[in-house]
């Protein structure tokens, strides 16, 4: 009887043992889980705090040329040949700088480029682009809303270049070993007062040649690009030549 009550009570007291280790897991988790809804809840009623930043405004007349002081342009007149029309600041470098009292000179570049055949493929093997005539305009965008025209350009692409480049009645040959039109400055000169933007058109008279070394193909096209140029006021040129001055060693 002793060994029987003795084997009773052991196993009462295992299975409260095992009642127990069973309970408190269980509690643990219901409380883990009140804390997470809560922590939650109190998330989505969370407003998030605005960000600083410290970006730059944005530019008020957008213009690529502005930003990298240089840009390229291109144009396909035929399957694979493209027209390109690269332009530079050339003085001032800095775009910033140009404002509208002072003079604003660039240079440009017109060369074609051909897929179809390799850079150094003889001219027969190409298909010849020649230039007839370029002619730039502009239009500025001013405070007071007024438009103006005060740059103008034109010229027989033949005449901006030495005589002993390649050139025909067509005008002047583009895919040479010469290397196309090169003209290393033109000035924008002064321009209202109140213009914080002005936009060239640049209108390119080409013949391109359908097929190569066949006389008989060549077909007249006008190529045109637009080109953005930012304008600063005199007084943010003033503080950036400070700026520039106070940097230098």
């Amino acid at each position: 009887m002793s060994v029987s009550r003795s084997s009773r009570r052991a196993r009462l007291l295992a299975g409260a043992a095992i009642i127990a280790a069973a309970t408190l897991p269980l509690t643990g988790c219901a409380q883990l889980f009140d804390a997470f809804n809560g922590a939650s809840a109190g998330a989505a009623e969370r407003v998030p705090e605005p960000v600083e930043t410290t970006a730059a405004p944005a530019m008020e007349f957008d213009s690529q040329f502005t930003y990298d002081g240089s840009v390229s342009l291109s144009s396909e007149v035929a399957d694979g040949l493209e027209v390109r029309l690269d332009i530079w600041a050339a003085d001032p470098k800095r775009t910033h700088e140009w404002m509208p009292m002072g003079e604003k000179t660039f240079g440009f570049a017109v060369n074609v480029h051909d897929s179809r055949v390799d850079e150094k493929a003889v001219l027969t093997q190409k298909r010849r682009v020649y230039i007839s005539q370029i002619a730039i305009t502009s239009q500025t965008a001013q405070t007071g809303g007024q438009v103006s025209t005060p740059f103008q350009f034109a010229a027989d692409p033949r005449t901006l270049v030495p005589t002993d480049t390649l050139r025909s009645e067509r005008g002047l040959l583009l895919n040479s070993f010469q290397g196309g039109l090169h003209v290393p400055e033109t000035t924008i000169h002064q321009l209202p007062p109140d213009t914080f933007g002005v936009t060239l058109q640049f209108q390119l008279t080409i013949w391109v040649e359908g097929t190569a070394n066949d006389d008989a193909s060549f077909g007249q096209q006008t190529v045109y690009h637009q080109l953005p140029i930012a304008i600063f006021p005199q007084a943010d040129a003033d503080e950036a030549g400070t700026e520039s001055e106070e940097q230098a060693p």
